[in-house]
């Protein structure tokens, strides 16, 4: 949409045609105009000044009081020639046609009182209509290009923003995917001292040798949850080096993760009948995860009671898992709940589907995972 002139603009605008219209004031002197015509030249000129400003807020009947004024004399040419063209830029095409033809109109009937020397009627006429009808283009081409500008000002910004929303989404989705690995490895890892910190405190009166045991596995397993504290925090780094060279676990490291939970006394059976067949990194990683997290509920919220985990699938199908523990014995770390959220955001991430559910005597979970071929 135009910008009306203002300020600076204006007062230029309004120099520029001053001088036009004084251009033609000393013309027409200098061509021996009489006396009465001289001074109304001059008069047009400062009424049309007077009313140049008023313009820009009423284009259609301030137009047409200038227009008018160019009926009269020559010095009212150049603000009517003006609001020709401002009225193109800002109303319809309709609007600054019929301003035009009023133009077209007031300069022939200033042709039957004033006729312009060494020029017939027929070829001013012409002229006249030439200058209108490149007036009204001018006026509509400027208003094209200032909606062109514009749209494309609007559609910069609304990119902008639409470039800030996903910046946005794209940091909450990366912390998301920090806080679900935080909470794998370390909820892990923390229940397991909890464990053997449990066993220690309750148990004092054990022998030497069982303390020590205990307290070497309490070491050893917060320097392994402060080494894979070091791996997660290694995503928030930009270097995908430091990606690739951090070890992420698999469906193959899942024997040892079993082993961890037998060593401090949870009882798990496991029944993998997927046996030595390669899962993909993705699927693997996510069932690790999945196994990961059921075995730290069952330490949590049920110590000491028996974990039952079955495993099976074929490639070009589905992975399933299939864990359950009875429930009772009271909790060793106090849960905040989303757990269990972030696993099911996992799996459907992976493409998969988990369901879990707790009977009057047993927690069962249940999940799905697509296996490519």
């Amino acid at each position: 949409m135009y910008k009306q002139l203002c300020g600076r603009r204006l007062w230029l605008t309004m120099a520029f045609v001053g001088l036009c219209i004084a251009g033609i004031v000393v013309g027409d002197a200098a061509g021996h105009v009489g006396g009465a015509r001289l001074a109304l030249e001059i008069a047009v000129g400062v009424v049309g000044l007077a009313l140049f400003p008023l313009l820009f807020r009423r284009p259609v009947r301030v137009g047409l009081l200038l227009v008018a004024l160019a009926a009269l004399s020559g010095s009212g040419t150049p603000l009517a020639n003006i609001a020709v063209i401002h009225a193109a830029r800002l109303r319809p095409l309709r609007v600054s046609v019929g301003l035009a033809l009023t133009g077209i109109g007031a300069h022939a009937v200033r042709w039957a009182w004033a006729p312009t020397s060494g020029l017939s009627y027929g070829w001013y006429l012409t002229l006249v209509i030439v200058l209108h009808a490149g007036l009204v283009g001018w006026g509509a081409l400027a208003a094209a290009r200032a909606a062109v500008i514009t749209s494309l000002r609007e559609r910069a910004e609304r990119a902008e923003a639409e470039q800030g929303r996903r910046v946005a989404e794209a940091r909450a989705a990366e912390r998301a995917t920090i806080a679900r690995e935080m909470h794998d490895v370390l909820a892990h890892r923390l229940s397991l001292l909890a464990t053997y910190a449990g066993a220690i405190e309750y148990r004092p009166d054990q022998p030497p040798e069982r303390l020590s045991q205990a307290a070497g596995v309490i070491r050893a397993t917060t320097h392994e949850a402060l080494n894979e504290l070091r791996d997660v925090i290694t995503l928030l780094r930009d270097d995908p080096a430091d990606d690739l060279a951090r070890p992420v676990p698999a469906l193959s490291d899942l024997p040892s993760l079993v082993e961890e939970s037998r060593a401090i006394g949870t009882p798990v059976d496991l029944r993998d009948s997927v046996g030595g067949v390669e899962v993909p990194g993705t699927t693997g990683r996510t069932a690790y995860r999945i196994v990961q997290e059921a075995l730290t509920n069952a330490r949590k919220h049920a110590p000491g009671q028996p974990v039952r985990i079955a495993l099976d699938g074929t490639p070009g199908a589905a992975l399933t898992i299939d864990v359950s523990n009875p429930l009772g014995g009271g909790s060793a770390i106090p849960g905040s709940g989303t757990g269990l959220v972030g696993l099911t955001e996992r799996v459907r991430l992976a493409g998969g589907e988990l369901d879990h559910r707790a009977t009057a005597t047993e927690f069962c979970l249940s999940a799905s995972l697509p296996w490519p071929a």
